[in-house]
């Protein structure tokens, strides 16, 4: 699932869709854009739709990220310490981060609808108003999630 904030790039490829770094964060890797930029298309597209929801799919799509960045660049992957309580699973309150990134803009997102949002959406947010991140994309998500 690619969203259509992401289409300047996805058709290509050349960055890391949210779906593949929702994945990456779940199983523990810190992908580098230049290991990313090596994988072939194929590799890209089932780093994209390997399942890893449960904790056997987690662990193989970590192993074949693992041979993957191995393969290309005789390194060992990246370790990346799994938040074993991220923001974007927060359904008590939205998260103060994505108040305040909101609020740039003069919105405001309601628990309510901020309960709605499927966990890759709130993932993408909550990425996207990190600051230090690009966030060209995120009045674009925002707007794409019906906020």
């Amino acid at each position: 699932m690619y969203f259509e904030f992401e289409k300047d790039f996805t058709t290509s490829l050349r960055c890391i869709p949210m779906q593949v770094r929702f994945h990456l964060d779940a199983c523990g890797i810190k992908l580098k854009l230049e290991e990313w930029c090596k994988f072939s298309r194929v590799e890209k597209e089932n780093l994209a739709n390997l399942p890893c929801q449960t904790a056997s799919e987690t662990k193989a799509y970590r192993q074949y990220v693992m041979g993957l960045v191995e393969k290309y660049t005789g390194k060992q992957a990246t370790d990346l310490m799994i938040d074993l309580q991220p923001l974007w699973a927060e359904r008590e309150n939205v998260p103060a981060l994505l108040q305040e990134k909101a609020g740039e803009l003069n919105l405001a997102i309601s628990l309510q609808k901020w309960n709605q949002l499927l966990d890759l959406q709130r993932f993408a947010l909550i990425k996207l108003a990190k600051s230090g991140h690009e966030s060209v994309n995120f009045p674009k998500a925002i707007s794409e999630f019906g906020i």
